[in-house]
């Protein structure tokens, strides 16, 4: 499902036009973003939780010429875990 599809069917289900809930999603991306940039998590109860991991900076073989090394930097990763209402629906 992709974010069209997902305008639509929230639309439908909540009886918003689907403008309206494109801009809630996009109100709800950024502000994911941004709390997530400030070092914040945003959790949304039973459904789960996103952070901003820290993924340290290694030595890693170039693919290339495995005989030859390279430093990979340290960078920040988005991360989502899955809630226990979530993962108990999937089951």
């Amino acid at each position: 499902m992709n974010k069209a599809e997902l305008s639509d069917s929230v639309a439908a289900k909540v009886g918003l036009n689907k403008k309206q809930v494109e801009d809630v999603l996009d109100a709800f991306e950024q502000i994911t973003y941004d709390t997530l940039r400030s070092g914040g998590d945003v959790n949304l109860t039973g459904f789960g939780s996103f952070t901003a991991k820290r993924r340290e900076a290694r030595m890693g073989v170039n693919p290339q010429n495995p005989s030859e090394k390279i430093q990979i930097p340290a960078v920040t990763i988005p991360k989502f875990k899955a809630g226990k209402n979530f993962k108990e629906d999937l089951k």
